[in-house]
């Protein structure tokens, strides 16, 4: 069994890595890590499918910075990833959540949303 803080630190990981530009402009990297029924509900307001998060400009860049996170089990190979984030280039931050389930030997993400702090 693997123990939770495993798992904290792979999904720590994974979230850090959909931060990078490398990774967010990568059709093939963000394929790997989004799954087939993924959406999102962005900060802007804006609802993302892996449709368009799948187009050639990938999901765009921004500089972000990653604090807070924790992990809240749902159920067996699903987990919930909650953490803040500043938007390094507005100076702005946002709570943050993601829903990631455990499938064939990897996680991926199934739901993400992004929530302003005002």
């Amino acid at each position: 069994m693997i123990s939770m803080d495993s798992i904290r630190q792979e999904l720590l990981e994974l979230e850090e890595l959909l931060l990078q530009p490398e990774v967010r402009t990568s059709v093939t990297a963000l394929s790997k890590l989004l799954a087939d029924d993924f959406f999102e509900f962005g900060s802007s307001g804006k609802i993302w499918s892996r449709r368009d998060a799948l187009d050639p400009n990938g999901i765009g860049v921004v500089k972000m910075e990653l604090s807070d996170f924790q992990i809240h089990p749902l159920s067996e190979g699903v987990t919930l990833s909650t953490y803040k984030i500043l938007n390094k280039e507005n100076m702005q931050y946002s709570l943050r959540s993601s829903i990631w389930k455990y499938e064939n030997a990897k996680w991926q993400m199934i739901f993400h949303q992004g929530t302003p702090i005002v």
